[in-house]
Formats: structure tokens, C-alpha cells, sequence
């Protein structure tokens, strides 16, 4: 039963998830490309939709021939980022990401996309530093935990990816003492309410959500948190009004899914062939927005 369960709860956590965090406005094109080269049988596009090979490795040469004039060119960087994605030749963007992220310490995106990079390659260690990089002085960049935690568990390290999380709440209130809204502690919460989930400590995801509820009850992402929970462990009853109460709450753009996910049924055979529900990083919101007039109260 429990490998049932989480299989399911490996899906539908992933859809609190695309809740959590700040979009990654500069990297957006790169990030498009980047997850479609990642997939497994992802289709060619089509030489009528794109570029032919021979027209990207012209790009990529005149790329090339004003980064040997103005190596720190940015315009020229993140073109040639992009072209060598298209191409797929994802170990030739390292380069010129390496040099963009030198360029924009103040940009951590360019890191992230490092390490997401790297981790596609294997470079496993590299992508933890990179994340490390950013967490050394932005100990609440959602991106670069969320791409710790999940290069954690990827590595069969739960306990390392719930006490990063742990202690980022721990240091929190001094953190933001000093820097005021360094550490988004809701949206760590609903971090660390997912790693639980998705190792099946339900009750101990519940708690997450329970407290992130109780600090912000305008907020739908922890509501819809506390009811895909609820669901997986089978009880529908107490999760069906907490997905009607996040539904009320969220901006409109999110209400479908939501309502989608109250409805639907977590057998093994849906949760071994639905994909995980995805969303453009651009596209989600960092608070929640004004909540209906009709909310119900989340318990």
C-alpha cells in the first residue's frame, strides 16, 4: 500500500510544488529548452518550426566571434546559451554559463541554471556547489533549495534534505531580522511539508502545512498542501473542503488545476502514467493573491 501511496504522492506533491516559488524571469528560455532536452523522448521539433542544425552552428559562430573580441558580452553569452540547447549540446553551454553567473553575482538564476546543467551532465558534486554558492549568501533562494532538496533526494538522502530545510526555519527570525524578507518561511514550510510527503512522514508534511496555514490563512498553497495529503492517506471526507477552501483562495489562473486534483483518483496505473502537473516558472506567483469573497476557512 505504501508503494501505491507514494507513487501518487510523488505526482501530486510535485503540484504543490509549482506553488512555492519566485519565477526565473532571466533564465526562462534557457529553462524551456534545457527540460525538453531532459526528457526522455521528447520529440524533435520539426525542420519547418526550427532552425536547421547548419543555421544554429552558424549562429553560435557569430556568437563565438564577438565573445574573442568582448569575451564579457552578455548579449553574446546567453545567445550562445541558448543556441547550444537548441543543438542539444548541453556541455557546451557550461562555458558561457560559467561566465554569466561570474558576471551577475547578484543574479542567482544563472547558478541555478549552472547546477541544473551540471546535474544533467552527472556532475552531481558541481551542482550541489553551485547551489551551495547561493545558499552561502542567499540562505532563503527557494531555487536553490529546491534544487538542493531535490538533488538530495535524488541521492537517496532524505535526512540531509530535511535538516537543510530544518535549520534555513531555524536561522529564519534572525535572518530576516537583518535582512527583512530574506527567508520566505511559508514557502520553506510547504518545502519541507513536500520532502515528508514524498517519503510518506504524512503526518509530519501535515504539520508543515498546518503551521504555514496558521502564519498566513490568506494563503491557498499550504490549504492545497494539507488536502493532497489528506486524499492520499484516503480521507477524502477532511480533504475534499480544504481543496474547495484552496480553490476559493488562489488566483484564478491555479483554480482548474486545483479543482482537477480534488477530483482525481490516485490509483496506481494513473500514478505511474500522468506526468507531473507543469508550469512556466514566469507564470507563478510569489504571494498569494487577494482571496474570493466566498473563501471557506481552512481547518
Amino acid at each position: 500500500m505504501f508503494d501505491k501511496r507514494n507513487r501518487w504522492i510523488t505526482i501530486l506533491v510535485m503540484a504543490v510544488g509549482i506553488f512555492a516559488f519566485v519565477g526565473i524571469s532571466v533564465i526562462v528560455p534557457f529553462t524551456g529548452a534545457l527540460q525538453q532536452n531532459q526528457r526522455p523522448g521528447a520529440p524533435s521539433p520539426s525542420p519547418s518550426a526550427s532552425p536547421s542544425q547548419a543555421d544554429l552552428e552558424a549562429q553560435a559562430r557569430g556568437y563565438e566571434l564577438v565573445l574573442q573580441r568582448e569575451p564579457d558580452n552578455q548579449t553574446a553569452l546567453r545567445g550562445l546559451v541558448e543556441v547550444r540547447i537548441q543543438q542539444g549540446q548541453i556541455e557546451a553551454v557550461l562555458a558561457p554559463l560559467e561566465r554569466l553567473a561570474a558576471l551577475n553575482p547578484d543574479q542567482p538564476d544563472y547558478t541555478v541554471l549552472l547546477a541544473q546543467t551540471k546535474q544533467r551532465l552527472g556532475d552531481r558534486e558541481g551542482a550541489a556547489q553551485a547551489y551551495r554558492s547561493i545558499l552561502a549568501t542567499r540562505p532563503g533562494d527557494l531555487n536553490a533549495l529546491k534544487g538542493l532538496t531535490d538533488l538530495m533526494i535524488a541521492e537517496q538522502r532524505p535526512e540531509a534534505a530535511i535538516g537543510l530545510l530544518q535549520d534555513t526555519l531555524n536561522t529564519a527570525d534572525e535572518a530576516n531580522q537583518v535582512q527583512p524578507g530574506s527567508i520566505d518561511v511559508t514557502s520553506v514550510q510547504l518545502l519541507l511539508g513536500e520532502v515528508f510527503a514524498s517519503q510518506g512522514r504524512y503526518d509530519e508534511a501535515i504539520t508543515q502545512f498546518d503551521r504555514a496555514i496558521a502564519s498566513n490563512k490568506q494563503d491557498f498553497r499550504p490549504v492545497l498542501g494539507k488536502a493532497i495529503v489528506l486524499k492520499t492517506q484516503g480521507k477524502n471526507e477532511e480533504a475534499q473542503p480544504l481543496f474547495a477552501s484552496a480553490a476559493a483562495l488562489a488566483p484564478t489562473q491555479y483554480k482548474d488545476q486545483i479543482n482537477q486534483l480534488a477530483t482525481a483518483t490516485p490509483s496506481p496505473a494513473d500514478a505511474a502514467a500522468s506526468p507531473a502537473p507543469e508550469a512556466s516558472p514566469a507564470e507563478l506567483p510569489t504571494e498569494p493573491s487577494e482571496p474570493s469573497s466566498d473563501a471557506p476557512a481552512a481547518e
